[in-house]
C-alpha cells in the first residue's frame, strides 16, 4: 500500500548551489529507483537554524513530497545518514487531512509560479 510522505532535510551550508542540487537530485533517484511517485519537491534555500549543529548556524532547507512503500523510508534516512552533506532530516507520514492541506498548498504555489 502506498502512504503519503513528506521529508525534510538539511544540508550543509559550505555547499554550491549546484553541489545543493546534485544532493536533492540523488535522494530524489534514490526514491524513484525504489518505485516511489515524487509529488512535489521546494528548495526553500539559505535559512537561519534555531541553533547552531556543528557549529553551523545556517543551512540549505529542502522538502520532498512522495508517495511510497513504507519499506522505502528506511532506504531512504538509510542514505540520508551515510551522506556528509546532511545534517538533518525529518520524514512524516501524512494522514488523509495533512494530504488534502498539502495538496492545497501544492495547488496555491502552483498558481503563483504561473502568474
Amino acid at each position: 500500500m502506498m502512504n503519503h510522505y513528506e521529508t525534510v532535510f538539511i544540508l550543509t551550508p559550505v555547499l554550491s548551489d549546484e553541489q545543493a542540487k546534485e544532493t536533492v537530485a540523488k535522494f530524489k533517484k534514490v526514491l524513484t529507483d525504489k518505485g516511489a511517485e515524487i509529488l512535489n519537491e521546494e528548495a526553500w534555500g539559505l535559512k537561519k537554524m534555531a541553533y547552531a549543529i556543528d557549529k553551523k548556524s545556517t543551512g540549505f532547507y529542502n522538502l520532498v513530497e512522495f508517495k511510497a512503500e513504507p519499506s522505502v523510508v528506511a532506504t531512504l534516512e538509510t542514505a540520508y545518514r551515510r551522506e556528509e552533506k546532511v545534517i538533518r532530516f525529518m520524514t512524516v507520514k501524512l494522514d488523509k487531512y495533512a494530504s488534502a492541506y498539502a495538496e492545497k498548498r501544492r495547488n496555491k504555489l502552483s498558481k503563483k509560479e504561473e502568474a
